[in-house]
């Protein structure tokens, strides 16, 4: 019963193709995956069986043909069709298959589904046996489609949708009732959707009858008196009729009858509810009226007697939890933050969305030739021509195209400057363009990846489901899919302010917002709150001295209205300007505290190959919202590109952030970075350390730092329920799984180790620590150390 996981980023590019095979087979199915498909494959399973013999299995892949019958196993095969382009191909004959479509067949016919795009599907095989204990007739069914846009297939695919969301926390007591209520979903919508094998022999009026019966013994199985005689009598036909009924469809009323009763006991018997009640109490509960003769029915039905069967049932379950409790999964905190469901990806529209960025720049889609070969220095301000906020897409517009090698200095800005307009926004001209916000126009009228009509929780255009200002994006001449963007950090700096009243220093906020860590742990009232504390940095500390940021002050945040006329009453909306005559600041804190700087990048990203708008808040393989403070002055960032171009956007930048990030936000402080960016061709990639790289990798002088996630691919593993439900899901101890299979395949790729090899210096060489919990996608790094191989 415990769940298990596949995924192939395990594996080296070279295996994965095999790998994913050898999966699908374990679970009775065969990919037709060409091995043209191998370079870029991803595709994860996870899969859950439980003590009745029922395989929960949800899959989300690259596209391909799966072939359902190759195992010889005695079953059916239910198919939940949840994201993709579906063809069923069955009896000769091909059938679409729309999203929330069931796809059904047996073991034993032909069956082929053809998925012609990245896909999610949720695969159950159901055991022979627990299907023909329901049906009317023997299990007879072909392959078919059973449309889930109306009736009865409308709600079994709700409900398997359901199941399909929540297989990795179902429990096995849980997943009992699941089996009934499976089995009897099944019987439902597939007698009724296939009445010519399920009624053969009838005639229609025969049928109908047939069918009032059944749903008669279904209603008053607890009734001891229900037999032949009493149901003929109130169907006003005679007993000998109705037994030619189900002799007719190959049944027995007296066999039918005693098993439907001993499905409810042998349900009973395993549920938790009904722990204290006895085996007698059981049967009686259920019409029998013999205890002895219930045992031998019982015994000959499950080959167990009821009590064997109970205390089994009792074992499974107490060693499911000893296997959970014995290394002390952690408690999934992720529901503290939880995202209303995206209405829908809307289009990128940036001439509509952003007036202001009407006169961004083109740039030429070919790439002319250098009259030299040098590398140029490019620099990129941070304005409303040439930020995105929120959000990325690869049908963004690059503000800036450069060749490999050229290095760039690009200004970031931070989202919470609006904390504090005096220090951190007034008389700044780039950062009042990008902030601008009057009655009359936002700048920049995009923040976030939602919808536009601000038709979820009314905050204002996009939503705020994505926060980061990002400086960007940056072509880059040549980049193809395939290959690698290094992202080289020569030199960051504080932003100054430009405010005569403050000039020459510079300020961060950070904020304890509701979406941090500690926000339904509070000890003391208010609560819950939210907090800001502005910091102010050594902003002329010299390289060889350490900077440190000192608090200033601190205010808790009270319901702000927007130039709009929108209230907020909590962080809900990037931007939004504070009105500092309805708080209360509080100087004098942190006395005596001197916090180190670190300043770096949140978000360094290449843009996702996925279409839409891509919330910037979860992180990815294509890096983004990575939220590690080491990625900083001297470190490089390798990026697996995924779209001509690659597409670069830097942003989120930090003074100083501790590992976890708990209270949501770090210093939050706009910097200037120096960077160089180097792109590694696909076919020069072999013998390095970033060759076969699917995640962002951190290099700095001594260490790589390998970034794991609740979900590595994110987008793809929930497709189009992506950018809500990884907010719903993510906890530590599947990004602690994540960091742990990239670190064992980086060794054993890069440094030729052995598995064992690898997990033994795992455990005794390598520090995780937890990146970040408040991305929506949570993080675990990994550090290893280059002196580790020196010799």
């Amino acid at each position: 019963m415990d769940l298990q996981r596949f995924t192939t980023e395990s594996y080296a590019e070279t295996d994965r193709l095999r790998a994913w095979k050898e999966a699908l087979g374990r679970f009775g199915l065969r990919s037709g995956a060409p091995e043209a498909a191998a370079p870029h494959l991803h595709g994860t399973v996870r899969s859950r069986t439980s003590t009745n013999g029922f395989e929960l299995i949800a899959l989300a892949a690259f596209a391909q043909t799966i072939e359902l019958n190759v195992d010889g196993a005695d079953s059916l095969l239910i198919v939940l069709h949840i994201d993709g382009c579906l063809t069923l191909v069955a009896d000769g004959a091909s059938e679409s298959v729309a999203t929330g479509d069931i796809v059904y067949a047996s073991s034993r016919e032909e069956a082929l589904l053809s998925f012609a795009s990245d896909f999610r599907a949720f695969v159950i095989r159901v055991p022979r046996a627990a299907i023909n204990a329901r049906l009317l007739t023997p299990f007879s069914l072909r392959a078919g489609r059973l449309p889930g846009d109306a009736g009865i297939g409308h709600v079994f695919s709700g409900f398997l949708r359901s199941v399909a969301e929540s297989v990795e926390t179902l429990t096995l007591d849980e997943l009992r009732p699941l089996e009934l209520a499976l089995a009897e979903f099944l019987v439902a919508s597939l007698v009724g959707h296939d009445k010519e094998g399920s009624f053969s022999g009838l005639t229609p009026s025969q049928a109908a009858l047939f069918s009032r019966v059944c749903r008669t013994i279904e209603a008053n199985l607890a009734d001891p008196d229900l037999g032949l005689t009493s149901i003929a009598k109130q169907e006003r036909v005679s007993p000998r009729y109705l037994q030619k009924l189900f002799e007719a469809v190959g049944q027995n009323f007296s066999t039918y009858l005693r098993s439907r009763r001993l499905e409810r006991c042998r349900a009973d018997l395993v549920n938790p509810l009904y722990e204290k009640l006895s085996i007698a109490d059981v049967c009686f509960r259920w019409g029998f009226n013999d205890a002895a003769y219930f045992s031998r029915a019982f015994r000959e039905q499950y080959r167990a007697s009821p009590r064997t069967f109970r205390h089994e049932a009792s074992l499974e379950l107490a060693r499911h939890l000893v296997r959970r409790i014995s290394r002390g999964l952690p408690v999934n905190a992720g529901n503290l933050l939880v995202h209303a469901q995206l209405a829908g990806q809307d289009a990128v529209q940036e001439a509509a969305d952003e007036p202001y960025v009407a006169t961004q720049p083109e740039v030429p889609s070919s790439s002319p030739t250098r009259e030299s070969s040098k590398p140029r220095h490019h620099l990129l301000r941070a304005t409303a021509n040439t930020i995105h906020w929120g959000y990325f897409s690869h049908d963004l517009k690059p503000v800036l195209e450069i060749d490999s090698a050229d290095t760039v200095t690009i200004e970031t800005l931070t989202q919470h400057a609006a904390d504090d307009w005096e220090r951190m926004v007034r008389g700044d001209p780039g950062a009042e363009s990008v902030f601008h916000w009057t009655a009359a126009r936002k700048n920049v009228n995009r923040r976030g990846a939602g919808p536009m009509d601000a038709s979820i929780y009314g905050r204002g255009a996009g939503e705020g489901f994505g926060v980061h200002i990002c400086t960007g994006p940056i072509a880059v001449r040549g980049a193809q899919p395939g290959d690698v963007l290094e992202v080289r950090i020569l030199d960051i700096h504080p932003r100054r302010c430009a405010n005569p009243k403050f000039a020459g220093r510079a300020f961060g906020s950070n904020a304890a917002a509701w979406w941090g860590f500690h926000y339904r742990e509070l000890l003391t009232e208010p609560k819950p709150r939210e907090v800001v504390t502005i910091y102010e940095l050594d902003a002329d500390a010299t390289d060889s001295e350490t900077a440190c940021a000192r608090a200033v002050y601190n205010f808790r945040w009270t319901p702000q209205r927007d130039p709009f006329g929108v209230m907020h009453p909590t962080i809900d909306y990037p931007g939004v300007p504070v009105d500092h005559s309805t708080v209360v600041e509080n100087h004098d804190i942190l006395k005596n505290v001197q916090i180190p700087v670190r300043p770096h990048f949140g978000v360094i990203s290449v843009a996702p190959q996925q279409d839409g708008l891509i919330d910037s808040i979860p992180p990815s393989t294509f890096g983004g919202n990575l939220d590690n403070w080491r990625v900083t002055r001297g470190a490089s960032v390798f990026l697996p590109v995924g779209v001509p171009g690659a597409l670069l956007s830097i942003g989120d930048p930090h003074a100083s952030q501790g590992d976890s990030e708990l209270c949501g936000t770090a210093i939050e402080c706009s910097l200037t970075g120096e960077f160089q960016v180097v792109l590694h061709k696909k076919e020069t990639l072999a013998n390095q350390v970033y060759a076969d790289l699917t995640y962002p990798l951190v290099e700095t002088a001594d260490e790589w730092v390998l970034h794991g996630f609740s979900y590595p691919n994110y987008l793809a593993e929930f497709g189009t329920s992506a950018q809500s439900a990884v907010y719903e899901k993510s906890t530590l101890d599947l990004a602690m799984r994540d960091a742990f299979i990239k670190t064992r395949r980086f060794l054993m790729t890069t440094k030729g180790l052995s598995e064992d090899e690898a997990i033994s210096l795992i455990s005794v060489a390598i520090d995780f620590g937890v990146t970040q919990v408040v991305d929506g996608n949570w993080g675990v790094h990994a550090i290893i150390r280059k002196s580790l191989f020196s010799a």
